[in-house]
């Protein structure tokens, strides 16, 4: 039986996990450091910001698995879009990354970001919320629930448990 640590204490990024290994005889949930910006701004730092995240998580956990969620913005020609990125690392070495869901994020919250600003207190000023980053994040509010952070997040733990299992077999 698995035991995992998630690198964060978010409620959407735990609750993915939770969703996704249901075999785990424990999860742990522990804030450790990203090693990054607060906002990430490249596929890269977000990437980055995972990995260490799942490290960090592992070693503090003391588990066999730790996994690390980041969510970031990515610059392109059209725009800036939400980019999300998950790690999966265990006792033995093994690691593999996934990536997740993007959309470009209207031009008034690029501004925002652009100038310096963190997406969740923006999004919180945005949508007259509180705690946005923790509940629906920026893509529930931007498509209308549809799909919200946790369902964002869940798909991408997916992704780290299917590759876990096929290479570990």
């Amino acid at each position: 039986m698995l035991t995992i640590t998630v690198g964060s204490k978010n409620f959407a990024k735990v609750e993915a996990v939770k969703d996704v290994f249901l075999e785990a005889v424990e999860i742990k949930s522990l804030s450790v450091p990203s090693d990054v910006s607060e906002q990430p701004f490249s596929d890269e730092e977000t990437l980055h910001g995972a990995k260490n995240r799942a490290v960090h998580a592992m070693m503090a956990g003391g588990t066999d698995i730790g996994i690390g969620l980041e969510g970031g913005v990515v610059e392109m020609a059209s725009g800036l879009y939400l980019c999300n990125w998950g790690a999966l690392v265990d006792h033995t070495g093994f690691s593999t990354v996934a990536a997740g869901a993007r959309i470009q994020l209207p031009d008034e919250i690029a501004h925002e970001l652009r100038n310096g600003q963190e997406l969740g207190p923006v999004m919180d000023a945005y949508a007259k919320k509180k705690d946005v980053r923790k509940l629906e994040g920026a893509i529930g509010i931007f498509t209308n629930e549809m799909v919200n952070r946790k369902e964002m997040f869940t798909h991408i733990v997916k992704l780290l448990a299917g590759q876990y299992e096929f290479f570990k077999k």
